[in-house]
């Protein structure tokens, strides 16, 4: 066997395994399509395809609950976390990579420990922060006497965002950037704020997208924060909204559940599709110093 039938077995050997990979991971998402195409009595048994295609699942699961102020929950959720983001974490990540800070290895360190930290471990104490946040729901200036930022946009939006990782991250995208930009603009007069927004920052675009797709992510999937916080479907997100459809255990309504995931999850798909080549050109380069 010469070396190019060699290549030719190998490249073929690996595309069926890329293939058959494929296949696993559409398989929960085909199915997801079908049982929310199906009749109720239909989903007791197992079929893989359903006798009448039901597209109206989509409409009326849309029309059972407020599904329209779900999605715009959740959009002004994720909007607002990556927003945070953004401007905390590049921040964060130039000051640590740029800037003469005393301690700077320390606090890079401090990072890099908190990403090994689970969100579960951090719930509780979050949770009686920000309950006890002064001045707000009714607290006092000692954040005592009221429900400070529980059930509100505030609770929602700025305990998660501005992760470590994003920090993280922007930091090694700036470390890569030549430090002569920032002494050339600073020789022409450039203050530092004007040399983070305009000179250094618009050179990690692939960081930037990347930190907006996991935040967006994120937080258009967020469930357990959200349950503990909120009580009223006023600004509850999405992912809330599903629950509707299973509050009776002994009688889920999969083919809406099913059809409700199959919407909440179409706009994910569509911001990988746009954004996947500089999502992965930002992971791929996120680790290349340190």
């Amino acid at each position: 066997m010469n070396n190019t039938t060699k290549t030719r077995v190998g490249r073929g050997l690996l595309y069926g395994i890329l293939s058959f990979g494929s296949v696993l991971m559409l398989a929960p998402f085909i199915w997801m399509i079908l049982t929310a195409l199906k009749a109720p009595n239909e989903v007791a048994t197992f079929t893989w395809l359903p006798k009448d295609f039901l597209w109206g699942n989509f409409v009326e699961a849309m029309s059972i609950a407020p599904f329209l102020n779900y999605f715009r929950n959740s959009l002004f959720i994720a909007v607002g976390e990556t927003a945070v983001t953004l401007v905390l974490c590049t921040m964060a990540g130039y000051a640590l990579a740029k800037l003469p800070i005393r301690g700077s290895k320390y606090l890079l360190n401090y990072f890099i420990v908190l990403l090994m930290i689970p969100f579960q471990i951090i719930l509780v104490p979050l949770f009686l922060i920000v309950k006890g946040i002064p001045l707000f729901g009714g607290n006092d200036i000692f954040g005592m006497g009221g429900t400070g930022w529980l059930n509100s946009w505030w609770g929602l939006i700025i305990p998660l965002a501005a992760g470590p990782m994003y920090t993280f991250l922007s930091r090694q995208f700036y470390v890569s950037l030549p430090s002569e930009l920032a002494d050339a603009a600073r020789m022409d007069g450039v203050g530092e704020f004007g040399i983070f927004t305009r000179i250094m920052t618009p050179l990690i675009k692939p960081a930037l997208i990347t930190i907006v797709v996991f935040q967006i992510e994120a937080a258009w999937n967020a469930f357990l924060w959200p349950l503990m916080i909120t009580n009223t479907d006023e600004i509850r997100p999405l992912q809330l909204g599903l629950a509707i459809f299973s509050q009776n255990p002994m009688n889920v309504q999969w083919p809406y559940l099913m059809a409700g995931t199959a919407l909440a999850a179409l706009p994910m798909i569509v911001l990988f599709v746009f954004a996947q080549k500089r999502f992965v050109e930002g992971m791929a380069n996120s680790g290349l110093k340190g």
